[in-house]
């Protein structure tokens, strides 16, 4: 072998070497500034009613008791806003009072089959897609839940397709002003992994395409939380924080047994470094569907909720 080879050799693999290190050393730099400066960390809290939605409130109590438990974000359900204008009320008046109250509509919750193979189906999930946002920015919403609602049950949806449909809803949230978020679903049987809901965030092509994820979600689906290091710059703005037991197991276990931040056995201190290295401005929505906390309280379980968030926050990055 000619010494010029081996030398060329040498070069790529050092090369090589080189180039990995760089990309480990941006993500751990990232991460190791996340975890020695607190200033950097900037995340806003906001209540997903879902928290508090065996309480039964109407909107309005909902925003009183987000308000009041000292959260300025709220994440309603859609068709709570829908159920207020259909009854009269004014969502002028709604986006007033979440104002005066120092709330910010962050994002919603909505299941539009906006994603299924079926065309009329798709074509009427759009539209509620696009009814949802449209009353979602009277009320100076920004952003809203974009689950694989109706492709769940059966696997082996084309991702590429999915992709598309993705763009066509973020074209339209682009001109209404409110942002669709790819949700990953645990229990799906598309889109339950992180690595699934990137390709098909990525694959839209769309410069506003983002992903909503949730720790219950991630674990539910079977990902490793350490996939959250490889997604980088506001591909995630709000991020569903909450916690799980260690039973029931991955393959039995439902919405219904989440629990609060530090309640469980999540790796949260691990998650939030992560999430701070990859958008220190996140919003974290407390979203639970346990029935013990619907049973309490709602202005109680809210205040309860922001402190365990706060808390476990705080044990990350001090």
């Amino acid at each position: 072998m000619k010494k010029q080879d081996i030398t060329r050799r040498k070069i790529l693999q050092g090369g090589g070497a080189v180039l990995g290190m760089g990309l480990w050393g941006d993500s751990i730099g990232r991460i190791e500034a996340a975890n020695t400066t607190k200033a950097k960390a900037n995340f806003r809290y906001c209540l997903n009613t879902s928290t508090i939605r065996g309480q039964n409130l109407s909107l309005v109590e909902e925003i009183e008791t987000a308000a009041k438990g000292g959260y300025t974000g709220l994440e309603p359900w859609v068709h709570k806003v829908h159920d207020y204008a259909n009854g009269g009320g004014s969502l002028k008046d709604i986006k007033k009072r979440l104002a005066d109250r120092g709330l910010t509509v962050e994002s919603a919750i909505d299941f539009a089959s906006w994603i299924v193979d079926d065309d009329a189906r798709r074509a009427k999930g759009v539209e509620q897609m696009k009814r949802a946002m449209d009353v979602l920015a009277q009320i100076g919403g920004k952003r809203i839940a974009a689950p694989p609602a109706g492709a769940t049950r059966q696997p082996g949806l084309d991702l590429l397709k999915a992709a598309k449909r993705y763009r066509i809803i973020l074209e339209i949230g682009n001109e209404i002003g409110v942002t669709p978020q790819i949700e990953v679903w645990g229990s799906s049987k598309n889109l339950h992994r992180l690595g699934q809901s990137m390709f098909v965030a990525i694959e839209s092509g769309h410069p506003k395409a983002c992903l909503l994820p949730d720790v219950y979600h991630i674990y539910k689906g079977g990902s490793d939380f350490h996939g959250l290091k490889l997604i980088g710059g506001r591909a995630v703005q709000v991020f569903h924080l909450n916690d799980y037991p260690l039973n029931p197991p991955r393959e039995t276990i439902s919405d219904r047994d989440r629990v609060m931040p530090g309640d469980g056995v999540a790796p949260l201190t691990q998650i939030i470094r992560d999430m701070v290295a990859m958008n220190p401005d996140m919003v974290l929505s407390l979203e639970l569907f346990n029935p013990n906390y619907w049973k309490q309280d709602a202005l109680e379980v809210a205040k309860i909720g922001l402190a365990k968030m706060k808390e476990a926050v705080a044990k990350a990055i001090g």
